[in-house]
C-alpha cells in the first residue's frame, strides 16, 4: 500500500515540476511532448522535491538545443547512452519530435541560491 502511495505521489510531483516548466500557450505536440517527458524522462531530468539531491540526469532546457543540436538531441532519445535508455523501440518519431518541441519552450533553472552564512 505505500508503494502505491509513495507512486501516485511521485507521479503528481513530476506533473507539478513539469508543468512549472511549462511555456505559455504550448501547442498541442508541445503539449504531447510535455506528457512523455512528465512520465518517462521527469524522474531523471526533474528536481521532484526541494530536499531532494539533483537529478540523475541533466537539467534539460531550451539551452541543449544552442549549436543546432536538435538532430543529436533526437538521436540521443531514441538511441540512448551509456547513460540512459533508448527510447526508439517505445517512441513513434512524432513522439521524440514532440518530446523535443516541447523542451524547447523550457527555460533553464535558476542557479542554485548561495548558501545563507550564520
Amino acid at each position: 500500500m505505500k508503494q502505491i502511495a509513495l507512486s501516485g505521489a511521485m507521479v503528481v510531483a513530476l506533473t507539478c515540476a513539469a508543468a512549472a516548466q511549462q511555456g505559455p500557450g504550448l501547442t498541442a505536440p508541445q503539449r504531447e511532448g510535455q506528457r512523455l517527458f512528465t512520465q518517462h524522462c521527469g524522474v531523471c531530468h526533474l528536481k521532484i522535491l526541494i530536499n531532494v539531491p539533483a537529478p540523475n540526469g541533466p537539467a534539460l532546457s531550451n539551452k541543449v538545443f544552442e549549436n543546432g543540436a536538435e538532430a543529436s538531441v533526437k538521436a540521443r532519445i531514441a538511441d540512448g547512452s551509456p547513460n540512459m535508455p533508448g527510447y526508439k523501440l517505445m517512441f513513434e518519431p512524432a513522439q521524440i519530435d514532440a518530446i523535443v518541441d516541447y523542451l524547447k519552450t523550457v527555460n533553464p533553472p535558476p542557479p542554485p541560491a548561495a548558501p545563507v552564512r550564520r
